[in-house]
């Protein structure tokens, strides 16, 4: 979805018209990451076709790198949606407040866009299909263990496992359950319903492929070993072979997990490392 607007002054509106302006140009920009995200995916697509047996010799980085592609894509359609939603709050607030018929006519569609009407409507033909296709995946959740951000306030957030009950298609929401109960002996399991921004999906525990490959000095978020919780932490060596069931594990070192004045390495098993959400407060 894309929308170029062209907008006059409109006096004690002012403020809000540069909002609306701000919020066109974001969605202008969201439409051109995706059409570059698409042809990223369409060049991988068209290699794969062209040369099968490029496949078999590296499939992890292939699969890696299209995975990464896609949930850029996904990011920036929820960008999208969120963007959207400003925009139709920006116009109602402007309806309600009152403006005259002169300063509403002020708000009309650009040359610009009637230009681009054929790749707009391919835009929203894509973001369509994209949307549809993240619902999908949310709604397949259900019965997993996700990272979930249950908590959220001025200085920092809170991440947690829990299990997915349930995810409304229509209000995009999940209703998660925090299976592990709480210090107090009246604690019992908690119920949240989160939006699908709070919520990131854990690779597939029997399928190391379906994970990102997080190098050395990157940061992520991660589940302390023994808790439920997750935390910010740092790669301090490339994921590798572990014992017992899992075949896969990183070794992090935990923000604030000092000891005797440094910080210990952790191995922790791939499928419970994501990537470090943007603007994570710990």
């Amino acid at each position: 979805m894309s929308s170029s607007v062209g907008v006059g002054s409109a006096g004690g509106g002012g403020t809000d018209i540069a909002s609306l302006l701000e919020k066109a140009k974001e969605l202008d920009q969201l439409k051109k990451d995706q059409d570059d995200i698409v042809v990223e995916i369409n060049k991988i697509h068209k290699k794969v076709l062209a040369s099968p047996e490029m496949v078999d010799k590296s499939v992890d980085a292939i699969l890696l790198k299209l995975r990464g592609l896609y949930a850029r894509a996904k990011e920036l359609s929820e960008n999208e949606i969120s963007a959207s939603n400003a925009l139709i709050g920006l116009l109602d607030g402007l309806l309600q407040s009152g403006a005259s018929t002169a300063q509403k006519k002020k708000i009309e569609v650009g040359e610009q866009k009637k230009k681009r009407i054929k790749s707009d409507t391919d835009s929203a033909r894509f973001s369509a299909a994209s949307m549809r296709n993240q619902l999908d995946q949310a709604a397949s959740l259900k019965g997993e263990q996700v990272a979930a951000r249950v908590k959220s306030d001025d200085e920092k957030d809170e991440w947690f496992v829990v299990k997915v009950i349930h995810f409304d298609k229509e209000t995009k929401e999940y209703e998660v359950l925090d299976e592990e109960p709480g210090d107090d002996e009246e604690s019992t399991q908690k119920k949240y319903k989160l939006p699908m921004s709070y919520i990131i999906p854990f690779p597939k525990k029997g399928d190391p492929s379906s994970a990102p490959d997080f190098g050395q000095g990157r940061q992520v978020l991660a589940v302390y070993p023994g808790t439920t919780a997750l935390y910010r932490a740092t790669v301090a060596s490339h994921r590798k072979l572990c014992g017992g069931n899992v075949s896969y594990c990183y070794i992090l070192e935990f923000d604030d997990d000092e000891e005797d004045g440094s910080l210990p390495q952790r191995a922790v098993p791939f499928y419970r490392v994501v990537a470090l959400p943007e603007g994570h407060r710990q």
